[in-house]
């Protein structure tokens, strides 16, 4: 049971009823219903939200998480205003502005109208971010927070950032610096985003298209790998340190590379809040965006050729 609130019955959502290509199976609907608010959780009006690579996954049918189901609605990354609360919920209440990675969005989605998930997934949005930015933020801070962390990444330890203008890149030099206390953060991109990585608290940006980071004399206590390359970011650890590998999930990783998959948690996100309220942390949304509800579509065609500069976001959503 939830607390009454004006909540239509119907909504508009991109929906999926098949897996294949988002362009062919991807479809807006404007009379999908609106989720119902169990008791632990919380209903979103959605006001921006954003892809992530894992979002075309699931479409495509290349990744099928347990409990998952057709059709469904695409999407973890939200902020927006809560509009209905259920009977458990302890602490967030009807017109808070919120932000979060909704983890189990298995089957209903935050590409839609309205978005339901657990109170404990969903923080207060910072003051001094817009919707937009905010909605930028969950999935990667959750990703890049815990994987830096697993990795014992602590002050005074170097830190090798792969692919560090990505949604997950940018926020973790940015972490490494500010919250774990690296004394030398070093990020790989192509030669146009040397600049941006430098801005984020990069001490050695490394364009990937001239140099292979692996045949650098320095090497790392950890290297964060974004894009999929464990085997060559083993060559640029220290013995006993770490690597972090967020893409190849099911394959067998060379040591000491270990796959990392985020969780979803209110206190990651009010951990950093106080980094972004002082802008010592920033959101880094792609120059493109933010695409219109209406252009979906295109936003996953974008987000596929990882290209994007941060992330990809999708605001206003109607």
């Amino acid at each position: 049971m939830a607390a009454n609130s004006a909540v239509p019955a119907k909504m508009k959502a991109w929906v999926y009823r098949e897996h294949g290509d988002v362009a062919t199976v991807l479809r807006l609907d404007s009379e999908l219903e609106v989720p119902e608010v169990q008791e632990g959780q919380v209903l979103v009006k959605v006001l921006a939200a954003a892809l992530n690579p894992v979002d075309t996954k699931r479409v495509n049918g290349v990744v099928q998480l347990p409990g998952s189901a057709l059709p469904a609605v695409p999407g973890y990354d939200l902020a927006g205003i809560v509009v209905k609360v259920g009977r458990e919920v302890k602490d967030l209440k009807v017109g808070d502005q919120v932000y979060g990675f909704m983890l189990n969005a298995k089957k209903d989605g935050t590409l839609a109208e309205y978005a339901a998930g657990e109170e404990a997934f969903l923080a207060l949005k910072p003051k001094k971010l817009s919707f937009e930015e905010a909605a930028s933020l969950p999935a990667v801070f959750h990703t890049a927070y815990g994987g830096l962390e697993r990795a014992g990444l602590s002050r005074g330890k170097s830190v090798l950032v792969l692919g560090g203008a990505g949604g997950v890149g940018t926020i973790t030099i940015q972490l490494a610096k500010e919250v774990f206390g690296a004394s030398r953060v070093a990020a790989t991109s192509s030669t146009g985003k040397l600049d941006l990585l430098k801005s984020l608290g990069a001490d050695l940006a490394i364009d990937y298209t001239k140099v292979n980071f692996e045949d650098l004399p320095e090497k790392f206590d950890v290297v964060y790998d974004t894009v999929g390359q464990s085997a060559r970011a083993v060559k640029a650890v220290k013995p006993e340190g770490s690597v972090v590998e967020i893409v190849e999930l099911d394959k067998e990783l060379p040591p000491p590379a270990f796959s990392f998959r985020a969780t979803s948690d209110r206190w990651t996100l009010e951990k950093v809040k106080p980094l972004l309220e002082s802008g010592k942390v920033k959101p880094v949304i792609d120059p493109k965006s933010p695409f219109s509800f209406a252009q979906v579509i295109e936003a996953f065609s974008y987000l596929q050729t990882r290209r994007a500069t941060g992330k990809v976001v999708i605001h206003p959503v109607p």
